[in-house]
């Protein structure tokens, strides 16, 4: 055989491989588009919640990635609950995701009229991360001091308010279980959303609020609140000078925490694609600097920690709600 007829034929031979190489699995899965030209990540809070940028950002880079437009869409109530279960209601083909707080641990005890349960109609897909909450005042508040909430409270029990964006919400279980380790009367006040729960605090309507790091953290580094505890077992390395409310209430440990879930039944094909590019943002500059703003620290660590931490914290949570006997609205 010639040079040149032999050059012909590895030539043709390697043209007729390219239909062979990509039918193998991972090639073939990394050609093909999402399924959908246009998927929802539902919020279940108000919008303007410390939920929406790092959701966002995450819509933003999964629709460069995944050939689909993903958009956010907040749809609150319910506590969350609302949202999730319209999610566990939607069709498992990737059109519908949920990014939720650790609310989504509260839903099961706190809204058993939505009859959902997020452990049997859900399917975990990621923690995102874990956001530490702090105890906020408006900076000219009287209380200067953990001591010195705790002091005013058993002085004047019920006088002390706090307030939550709603019901059920996870400030607003951070707030009850402070109230019942501390020993504490203090009356909830519950808004529509935790952006008019923390306007609330600077008009002076009410005393205290639990706030997620990646909301009022800024606002403390700003001059306009003051940071009173926070809400980890251990103090921040971000604000180091900022007490962990466990040191002067044992035990006390509210952390709050990101999600993402799909609906029961997705695809596992389509679920690894969708923890593969999560996973990718921990290197993300976007996400980095959102979340290290914050105090928050990145998870993207795939289903398995995130179905173990909703089993944890639904067995913590009704405890609490049992024993403060809260009821839906």
């Amino acid at each position: 055989m010639s040079r040149a007829r032999f050059e012909h034929a590895m030539r043709r031979r390697a043209l007729l491989a390219i239909p062979a190489a990509l039918a193998a699995p991972g090639l073939l899965r990394a050609q093909e588009a999402w399924p959908v030209r246009q998927a929802r990540i539902i919020i279940p809070f108000a919008a303007g919640g410390p939920q929406d940028p790092p959701a966002r950002i995450i819509a933003e880079k999964l629709s460069q990635r995944l050939g689909a437009t993903f958009i956010v869409d907040n749809r609150p109530g319910a506590g969350g609950g609302l949202g999730a279960q319209q999610v566990a209601q939607a069709a498992p083909d990737g059109a519908t995701l949920l990014f939720i707080s650790s609310s989504i641990s509260i839903i099961p005890t706190l809204q058993v009229a939505l009859r959902f349960d997020p452990v049997r109609d859900l399917a975990p897909i990621s923690l995102v991360c874990d956001v530490p909450a702090a105890l906020l005042v408006r900076s000219d508040s009287r209380f200067d001091s953990l001591a010195a909430v705790l002091a005013a409270a058993r002085a004047s029990p019920g006088r002390l308010t706090y307030a939550s964006g709603g019901v059920g919400s996870a400030n607003h279980l951070a707030g009850a279980l402070f109230a019942a380790l501390a020993g504490l009367d203090l009356t909830h006040v519950p808004y529509r959303g935790i952006s008019q729960a923390v306007t609330a605090i600077y008009t002076g309507e009410i005393d205290l609020i639990f706030g997620s790091t990646l909301e009022v953290l800024a606002h403390a580094r700003e001059g306009r609140a003051r940071l009173l505890g926070t809400t980890m077992p251990a103090r921040l390395p971000e604000t180091p000078e900022v007490p962990a409310i466990a040191e002067q209430v044992p035990g006390y440990a509210a952390p709050n925490w990101f999600s993402m879930f799909a609906p029961k039944g997705m695809a596992p094909p389509l679920t690894e694609r969708l923890v593969a590019e999560l996973a990718r943002l921990r290197d993300d500059p976007d996400m980095t600097a959102r979340l290290s703003a914050g105090a928050a620290q990145m998870r993207l660590d795939g289903p398995g920690p995130l179905a173990a931490r909703l089993a944890e914290e639904v067995v913590k949570w009704r405890d609490v709600i049992g024993r403060a006997n809260i009821r839906a609205d």
